[in-house]
C-alpha cells in the first residue's frame, strides 16, 4: 500500500480566495465610505492606495505568522507520533490495526495490512499523521509561499475596485466599482465551486452577497461620520 501525496490546490485555493476576498472587500468599503464624504477624487485615491498597500503588508503578515504556528504544531505533533512509534509500538500497531477494520479489513487481509504499514517506521508516522490526525505535510511546508500569496492576492483584489476611480469621476465610479467588485465576487465564488463542490451559481451568489454586504457597512460608516462632522461633497470636493 502507498499513501497518496496530499495535493496542496485546496489549501492554495483558500489563500488566494482568502487575499482577494478580503482586499477587495476592505479596500471597496473604505473607498465607498471615503467617497460617501467627498468628491475630491484625489483623496478618494490616495486613501485607496494606502488601504492597499496596509490591506496586502497586513495579510501578508498574517498569512505568514498563522502558518508558521501551524507548521510548528504539524512538527511537534510529527515528533509525538515518532516517540510514541518508539516507546509504545504496540499501542501504535493496534491503533493501525484498528483504522484498517474501520475500513472493513478483517482476518488475514487487516493483518497483512497493518504488518506492510508497521514494517517502515516513516511509513508508519505518515500514515498515523495523515488517517489518525488527519494532517498533511503539504498544508505546512512553507509559511513563506503562504504569505505571498495571501499579500499578492489581497493587492490584486484591493486594486479591483480602485480600477474604477483611476477612470471615473466619483459619482460615477462608485457605480462601476460596485458591478465590477459584485461581478468578481460572483467569478470566485462560482470559480471555488466549481474546482471544489457545491453549485457554482449558488455559491457566487453567495460570496457576493457576503462581500457586498461587508463593503456596504464600510459606505455606511462614511456616510455617518461625514454627516457627524458636516463633511458633505459640496465642503471637501
Amino acid at each position: 500500500m502507498r499513501l497518496e501525496p496530499h495535493k496542496p490546490r485546496g489549501s492554495s485555493l483558500k489563500d488566494v480566495i482568502l487575499g482577494g476576498q478580503d482586499g477587495l472587500v476592505n479596500v471597496l468599503g473604505i473607498l465607498l465610505g471615503i467617497a460617501s464624504a467627498t468628491n475630491n477624487i484625489a483623496i478618494v485615491i490616495i486613501a485607496g492606495l494606502v488601504a492597499t498597500f496596509a490591506e496586502s503588508i497586513s495579510m501578508a503578515a498574517v498569512a505568514y505568522t498563522s502558518s508558521q504556528a501551524a507548521k510548528s504544531f504539524y512538527d511537534s505533533e510529527l515528533a509525538r507520533e515518532m516517540q510514541e512509534v518508539e516507546q509504545v509500538p504496540e499501542i501504535e500497531r493496534q491503533e493501525i490495526r484498528d483504522i484498517f477494520a474501520g475500513w472493513g479489513f478483517r482476518g488475514k487481509t487487516l493483518e497483512e495490512a497493518t504488518r506492510h504499514i508497521v514494517s517502515d517506521k516513516k511509513r508508519w508516522v505518515d500514515f498515523m499523521m495523515a488517517e489518525e490526525l488527519r494532517m498533511f505535510p503539504d498544508d505546512y511546508a512553507n509559511p513563506i509561499r503562504n504569505a505571498a500569496v495571501v499579500g499578492i492576492s489581497a493587492t490584486i483584489g484591493s486594486l479591483i475596485p480602485l480600477a474604477p476611480f483611476l477612470l471615473f469621476p466619483v459619482k460615477e465610479a462608485i457605480i462601476v466599482t460596485l458591478a465590477l467588485s459584485t461581478a468578481v465576487l460572483f467569478a470566485v465564488g462560482a470559480y471555488k465551486a466549481k474546482t471544489t463542490v457545491g453549485s457554482w451559481l449558488w455559491s457566487g451568489i453567495e460570496l457576493a452577497l457576503i462581500g457586498m454586504a461587508a463593503a456596504l457597512v464600510g459606505y455606511g460608516i462614511g456616510a455617518v461620520i461625514g454627516n457627524f462632522f458636516g463633511i458633505n461633497a459640496n465642503v471637501v470636493g
